[in-house]
C-alpha cells in the first residue's frame, strides 16, 4: 500500500482544477492513490482538511499527511442515543457531523464516507429512547444479526404504580400473565422510580407486559446497553463512534 512523505506546495494558476488532479501533480501517485488520501482526510487546503476528490482549488496551500496512507477508508460504527419521538428513519438523518457528542470528538476526525451506507441494525421498540447502532462494517451487521438471540441488552424503565408483593422476584423467575408465559429476566430497582431489565433479543412489547404483570405502567423506556458496548454519558439526540475495544 503506498505511503508518501509529507509535501506541500502552492500553485499560481487562475483556472480551477480537482484536488485530486493537484495531488497528482504534487505528489506523482495514481489517480486512484489520490482519491484514497483525499477521502482518507489526510489532505488540507489552506490548513482544512478537505475530503471530496472533485473539490475544486485554484492558488491554495495543499498538503499531504506525513502518514498518509492509500488506504480504503475504515468502516465505522455509530452509536446513536435516539430520542423517544424519533424513528429509524429520521434517527438515521440525526447523524451529521455537527451532532456529533463534544466529549467523544477527540477518538476520529468525522470523513463524508462516515455517513454514508449506514445501516441500523438494533432496532427500538415504538417510543422508546437510548441506544441504536448504525454500521458500516459487514462484521458488526453480522455479528447483531446472527448472535441478537445471545446478546444481552439493558434497559432503563420509568414506571408508575405500585408492584405486587414479590413482584421482583417473578420478574426474575418468569411468570405467567394473561396466559403468556414470560420470559425471566434481571430485573433491579434502580431508584423508586425506575427498573432495570437485561435480557436478550427482547420482543416489541415484552417489557410492557412484564411490568404490568406485576401491577406496574411504563412511563418511558431507555435502552441503554447491548451487549457489551454501553451509551454511557451520551447525550440525547447525539452519537459517537463506537471504539475498537468495545465489543458487542
Amino acid at each position: 500500500m503506498a505511503s508518501f512523505s509529507s509535501v506541500s506546495g502552492f500553485f499560481v494558476m487562475t483556472d480551477p482544477i480537482r484536488l485530486s488532479k493537484r495531488l497528482i501533480e504534487l505528489v506523482g501517485c495514481s489517480r486512484r492513490e489520490a482519491e484514497l488520501f483525499i477521502e482518507g482526510g489526510w489532505v488540507t487546503v489552506d490548513g482544512v482538511v478537505i475530503d471530496e476528490p472533485h473539490f475544486k482549488v485554484s492558488t491554495q496551500k495543499i498538503e499531504l499527511s506525513p502518514e498518509a496512507k492509500a488506504d480504503s477508508p475504515e468502516s465505522v460504527t455509530i452509536i446513536l442515543h435516539k430520542p423517544a419521538s424519533a424513528s429509524a428513519e429520521s434517527a438515521l438523518q440525526m447523524i451529521t457531523p455537527g451532532t456529533l457528542s463534544a466529549e467523544h470528538s477527540y477518538s476520529k476526525r468525522p470523513l463524508k464516507g462516515h455517513f454514508m451506507r449506514l445501516e441500523a441494525i438494533s432496532s427500538l421498540q415504538a417510543n422508546a429512547s437510548g441506544l441504536m447502532v448504525f454500521s458500516q462494517d459487514w462484521k458488526i451487521l453480522r455479528k447483531l444479526t446472527d448472535d441478537r438471540s445471545k446478546i444481552e441488552q439493558e434497559y432503563v424503565v420509568e414506571i408508575s404504580g405500585e408492584m405486587v408483593a414479590h413482584g421482583l422476584n417473578r420478574l426474575n423467575h418468569g411468570l405467567t400473565y394473561k396466559g403468556k408465559e414470560l420470559p425471566a429476566v434481571k430485573a433491579s430497582w434502580q431508584n423508586e422510580n425506575r427498573l432495570r431489565f437485561a435480557m436478550k433479543n427482547p420482543q416489541p412489547g415484552i417489557i410492557a407486559l412484564l411490568c404490568e404483570a406485576v401491577g406496574l405502567k411504563i412511563v418511558a423506556i431507555r435502552r441503554i446497553r447491548i451487549g457489551g458496548v454501553s451509551m454511557g454519558k451520551l447525550p440525547e439526540g447525539q452519537w459517537r463512534y463506537m471504539t475498537t475495544k468495545e465489543k458487542f
